[in-house]
């Protein structure tokens, strides 16, 4: 399929094969945090700093189109819930595959929690959204989480590599879980998923090099790059963050250089 492979390429480096997302859907689930106040900005920060895609809700895309700056690859998140729910982790399809296309999305994404109690109707919208993008030719990066009653280390190895496999088996083109905080764990993640798999930023980190660390491992292990979020948009310089992250992703940089561009004047 000639449309979704030119779409694929958008969201995916052509030469690296490895990819930086920027996802900024937090405004459903946390209000307007800091970073997500003017999405133009940012989304122009985001560009400039060398992310290859940004993940949207439908609305910010409507409200945020730049009409200049530096392209960037566009992700409309389906699914969504909120922080005052009594039940967070049951994600509900808010958009479809067709209004995303609309609006000019070169791919969709959805959030699944394996583990929540409403996880077999999660697992159904799943099964909707990547039959209507196989039909239209659009990318899917499934957002595989574990949370639930069940889980008591949702960075488990063994939960996080089964729920990348679920990802994979039902149909994703990418795949995004936590870093399992090791390389070598991480590679038993990445070994067990026959699609690409990319990383999770996960709560705002202490420092940059905790980040960058973290990075660095997923690409070490085989990983095909991040969708990092709060630790890139609420970044005290979020072009440089991402520059240093898209560094070590695509040219396989050291830590330590990657580090040396934040530092820089």
């Amino acid at each position: 399929m000639i449309g979704k492979q030119i779409r694929m390429e958008r969201l995916i480096h052509r030469v690296s094969k490895k990819t930086v997302i920027i996802p900024m859907d937090h405004g459903v689930t946390i209000g307007p945090a800091p970073g997500l106040i003017d999405m133009k900005a940012t989304i122009n920060a985001v560009a400039d700093g060398g992310a290859n895609a940004i993940v949207l809700h439908k609305g910010v895309v409507r409200a945020a189109h730049r009409g200049g700056g530096l392209d960037v690859g566009l992700i409309i998140h389906l699914s969504g819930s909120t922080k005052l729910s009594p039940d967070p982790n049951a994600k509900e399809l808010i958009c479809s595959v067709e209004e995303a296309i609309k609006l000019g999305a070169d791919g969709v994404s959805i959030h699944i929690n394996l583990g929540a109690n409403d996880e077999k109707s999660m697992l159904k919208d799943m099964g909707k959204v990547i039959k209507d993008a196989y039909d239209w030719g659009m990318p899917v990066l499934a957002m595989m989480y574990v949370r639930g009653e069940k889980i008591t280390n949702e960075y488990g190895v063994q939960v996080v590599k089964h729920a990348a496999r679920v990802g994979a088996e039902l149909g994703a083109d990418v795949v995004k879980v936590p870093y399992t905080g090791s390389p070598e764990t991480f590679r038993e993640v990445v070994e067990g998923c026959f699609v690409p798999v990319v990383i999770a930023g996960g709560e705002k980190m202490d420092t940059d090099e905790d980040i960058l660390v973290m990075v660095k491992g997923s690409i070490d292990a085989g990983g095909a790059g991040v969708s990092i979020g709060r630790n890139a948009f609420q970044h005290r310089f979020p072009r440089k963050i991402i520059k240093a992250i898209s560094l070590i992703v695509h040219k396989g940089v050291s830590i330590e250089e990657a580090a040396d561009l934040i530092k820089e004047d």
